[in-house]
Parts: structure tokens; sequence; C-alpha cells
């Protein structure tokens, strides 16, 4: 049973709920006090005393968002039976980007690595954080994959890991900025021929 959450849990949980996919469409510079006050009907004071500044609450923003994709692979990677199904998992979940239940404004990975650049390291830190969890997730299946005799053993790992990586992300980035879904599913195709070419003849 679930342990039931204090009310300032619970205000907290509200505020992060509300204001995620505001960071999330409009950045942390474009997001201003008054888009978090009226989105969540709170005063400053009160949103202030959950989160020390603006900037605390993009970061918990921003866990909250790569929370609920991470949740989402996660699920799906058990349900997979094959290493082969399991890495899938990533492109079929990326594909689903503009969909009800992925974060509003699309992946949180990459609007945060490009809002942040030069302006916010520690926002910075955060989404390289996450490519790096990423990365690693990826390596581990290949890696699995391998050794139960499912993916060839001379695979770059490190190589699969960071191509299927940059694949989506730049797919989603083309997809957003020309408006074209149909990009997306194309670079999604190479990412399949990339797991298949993972399998042993």
């Amino acid at each position: 049973m679930e342990k039931e959450l204090s009310k300032a849990e619970r205000t907290r949980l509200f505020i992060l709920e509300t204001t995620a996919p505001i960071f999330n469409k409009k950045g942390y510079a474009g997001t201003s006090m008054s888009d978090l006050t009226e989105a969540t009907g709170l005063t400053k004071g009160s949103i202030y005393g959950n989160f020390a500044n603006k900037e605390e609450v993009a970061l918990a923003a921003f866990d909250y968002n790569s929370a609920k994709i991470r949740k989402q692979v996660q699920e799906r990677i058990q349900k997979a039976s094959t290493y082969y199904d399991k890495l899938l998992v990533y492109a079929q979940v990326y594909h689903s980007f503009t969909r009800a239940n992925f974060p509003a404004g699309g992946c949180p990975i990459l609007n945060t690595a490009v809002d942040a650049d030069d302006t916010n390291p520690l926002l910075k830190d955060k989404a390289a954080q996450a490519v790096l969890r990423w990365k690693k997730s990826i390596e581990n299946l290949v890696q699995a994959g391998i050794e139960a005799g499912e993916f060839k053993e001379d695979v770059d790992i490190s190589g699969t890991a960071l191509s299927m990586i940059a694949l989506i992300e730049g797919g989603i980035m083309i997809a957003k900025v020309t408006n074209t879904p149909a990009s997306l599913d194309k670079v999604l195709k190479t990412v399949d021929a990339l797991v298949l070419a993972l399998k042993r003849a």
C-alpha cells in the first residue's frame, strides 16, 4: 500500500504536475513566474514555500517529465520477451511523442539540452545525466543480448547506443521544427534497421 502524501508533498506534486508541461514547452528562460502562478492558481509565496526559486521548480519539472518517459520505457521493456524487442521499445515510445501519454511539448531531454545549452549549467547537467543514463540502459540491453546469444559478439556497444539516441532525438527535432511527423517515421525505420543488424544470422 502506498503511503499517503502529506499536504506539503501533495502541494509540491501539484506544482510539478502543473508546471512541468509549461517548462517543457517554453523552456526555462521563456517561463515566467506569472506563467507558474496562473497555471497553478497559487501565489508566488505558495510556490516559493515549496521550492527555493524558479530554477528549483525547473529542475524538479525536468525530473518529473523524464521519469514519465522512463516509466513507459521500463514497463514496455519488461513486457518484451527478446532483447531485440526490448531495444525497439525506445523507438516505439518516442514515436508517440505527440500523443497524450508523452510529456506535453515533446522530449524533455532534447528541449532542455537546446534551451539550457549555454544559459543554465544545472539544467544542462540534468539533460547530460539523462542522456548518459539512457546510453547506459541501451548498452546494458545490447550486452545482455550478446550474452544471451541473440546479438553478434563483435557489436560496437557504445556506438550502437549513441547512434540510437542521436537518431531518435534528431528525428524528433526535425519532425518538430518542420512540423512533419513523417520525418520521424523515416528516421525511426533507421533505428529499426540498426537494431536488426545486431542480430545473429
